[in-house]
């Protein structure tokens, strides 16, 4: 899992579209019964002064999909009475925006079972005014999960109130002990499965939400898919199949995941398997992208950039990759090959997206779309041409 860097004086810029899109009418997906919907556990999300900015990007990925709880609210106060959905995506959802925990559970008509931080901040750490809330909530009864890489579940004040309360602490970012991990032993090799990284020019760029778009556009087909996760929020937002990449010993990084691409094959059979990337291969703070190409040996890559962003997140001095040099290095560095581009399109018009997408399909030879504001059949079509085969059940073929 990649950790965010944020530094205090770097700009902050929206990511409307670098997270999970609501569900629309065109958007397939299999409805739960009301029964199932009612058995998730509720939780309010903590974003206090970054929602819908790149250090919110776990509560933005929350509001727009979660599968192991039910969101009924975020706080932040600088959207306080705004409803999330039209913060992020322009589109209303049943979410609204409070100022404090205090209105956030003064709405419901019983106390949330969750409290979720939803934010990565650069230290990765909790700063005093959100511990306040944290022990509040806890005070309240609610169960707490972070992705910090500070584990609350050892914090001595923290773990004292939540003992007291009988409530739980989950610690996302904390990895397993280390005699329980894996070594990289060649297995994936034996995954009969297409394997396709979703890699990125740079972190929080919106390489899940492709991602996850993509595995419904597949299964909507009836292409079976598995998403395996290697961040935080995936595994927050209920992936069945994830590691925290970030939060595992490097000895023990490519290892982990080849496990869990194995576990994915073994226990689903699925015609195609989907690992969403961290950071990017050229960023020098990260280094887990490395590893997802080692661990995962994919078929095919796709690559996430945002046309707009002059320099890396939370690092003004250090200008964007182009497409081509980030191409050339995967394809450099890995026996793979990127089979297409997607865009995430911050701080973009329609007509910049439609005119950057023809551009870069003419200058790269590549298919290129956007996840979000672009038809899913754009993106289920990159896949496919690729990889023909796989509408009629045929085993892949080279691109």
């Amino acid at each position: 899992m990649k950790t965010e860097l944020q530094s205090a004086d770097t700009v902050r810029r929206p990511v409307r579209g670098a997270q999970l899109p609501p569900l629309t009418r065109d958007t397939p997906t299999q409805m739960a019964s009301l029964t199932e919907i009612a058995a998730q556990p509720t939780a309010v999300v903590y974003c206090e002064g970054n929602f819908a900015r790149i250090d919110g990007k776990t509560a933005n990925g929350l509001v727009r999909h979660s599968e192991a709880y039910r969101i009924v609210s975020v706080i932040d106060s600088t959207h306080s009475g705004e409803n999330s959905g039209l913060v992020l995506d322009d589109a209303i959802n049943s979410t609204p925006i409070f100022e404090s925990l205090d209105a956030a559970v003064a709405q419901e008509a019983s106390m949330p079972d969750t409290f979720i931080y939803g934010m990565a901040p650069s230290t990765g750490r909790l700063s005093m005014a959100d511990r306040v809330v944290v022990l509040d909530a806890i005070a309240r009864g609610m169960n707490i999960v972070s992705g910090l890489h500070e584990y609350l579940s050892e914090d001595v004040e923290i773990a004292q109130a939540a003992s007291e309360r009988q409530v739980s602490i989950r610690d996302i970012r904390k990895p397993k002990r280390s005699k329980d991990m894996r070594l990289f032993d060649g297995s994936v090799a034996d995954v009969h499965a297409l394997r396709i990284a979703v890699l990125g020019t740079d972190c929080a760029i919106g390489k899940r939400t492709t991602a996850t778009v993509l595995a419904r556009a597949l299964n909507a087909k009836g292409i079976k898919t598995v998403l395996v996760g290697t961040g935080q929020t995936g595994l927050m937002q209920g992936a069945k199949y994830g590691v925290a990449m970030d939060a595992v010993p490097p000895q023990f990084c490519c290892g982990e995941l080849e496990g869990t691409i194995v576990a994915a094959s073994e226990a689903e059979q699925p015609d195609v398997i989907l690992i969403e990337g961290q950071g990017a291969l050229s960023h020098p703070a990260f280094c887990t992208s490395a590893f997802i190409l080692r661990g995962s040996q994919p078929d095919a890559v796709i690559l996430q950039h945002a046309p707009k962003r002059a320099h890396r997140c939370d690092f003004p001095n250090m200008p964007m990759p182009t497409p081509a040099s980030e191409i050339a290095l995967i394809e450099a560095f890995s026996d793979t090959k990127v089979i297409g581009m997607t865009l995430n399109h911050e701080g973009m018009s329609d007509a910049e997206i439609k005119s950057t997408i023809a551009a870069q399909s003419e200058k790269l030879g590549l298919p290129v779309t956007d996840a979000l504001s672009q038809p899913m059949s754009h993106l289920l079509a990159m896949v496919v041409g690729a990889y023909p085969g796989l509408q009629q059940g045929i085993p892949k073929v080279a691109v």
